[in-house]
């Protein structure tokens, strides 16, 4: 099961999920809180998974462990925060729900969020792909995805008791989401552990996409259900 992060859609994962070796679904995230997206995910197939969710898409997969623990066999979060919001995040996101509201989507995609995907090594090979996902997404689905943002709750407790593997895996360069955020969410998870790659910014399966598929390839065939 992939989740993939907000302004995002099933392209964060070309050159990785044809690597992993196992029948893949993406699911789609457009509902206006994050236990509303956790049901979207949940209803996306039968039967158990292994999870693989991105930033916002990794944060949905915290509320589904809470909500349907026994469905999911493993969880890799990449480039995420397990903490709840704070009071200028809460702010930041009102502000520019606002200015999309306003008409200003393809600035704040520019001008605003773009700068804070990718390494600067990678920003200038990446931008295309990044502004069309976004431009899928569009509008209303990026006043959704603040609008859940909005409705997230501390998952630690639920990392806390989480029996399944937890692979953590972040860029060094990444800009919204720092290495100690990860380091915090694989020493909570009693089968937690952590994997950096060096100089990678957030989106670190589009700019690293052969390394993160060789990665969770390792990975899934000691925590995927038997056959």
């Amino acid at each position: 099961m992939l989740v993939p992060g907000m302004l995002c859609d099933d392209d964060l994962w070309t050159g990785v999920r044809d690597g992993l070796g196992a029948r893949t679904v993406t699911a789609a995230i457009t509902a206006p809180t994050i236990t509303a997206m956790a049901a979207q995910v949940l209803g996306t197939t039968a039967g158990p998974f292994a999870l693989i969710g991105l930033s916002l898409g990794a944060i949905v997969g915290f509320e589904v462990m809470r909500l349907a623990p026994e469905r999911v066999t493993a969880f890799c979060a990449i480039s995420t925060n397990a903490a709840a919001p704070t009071p200028a995040q809460l702010s930041g996101w009102r502000a520019t729900a606002e200015r999309v509201e306003r008409g200003e989507f393809d600035d704040v995609v520019k001008d605003d969020i773009l700068p804070t995907m990718f390494s600067p090594r990678a920003a200038d090979a990446l931008a295309a792909r990044f502004t069309g996902m976004a431009a899928r997404i569009g509008p209303d689905g990026l006043r959704a995805q603040l609008a859940a943002q909005a409705t997230r709750t501390d998952a630690f407790p639920v990392l806390a008791q989480a029996t399944c593997p937890i692979l953590v895996v972040c860029g060094d360069a990444d800009a919204l989401c720092p290495v100690d955020f990860h380091q915090r969410i694989a020493a909570t998870a009693p089968g937690g552990r952590l994997h950096v790659v060096p100089g990678a910014g957030h989106l670190l399966p589009m700019e690293r996409s052969r390394e993160s598929s060789e990665l969770l390839r390792a990975w899934l065939p000691d925590t995927a259900p038997a056959a």
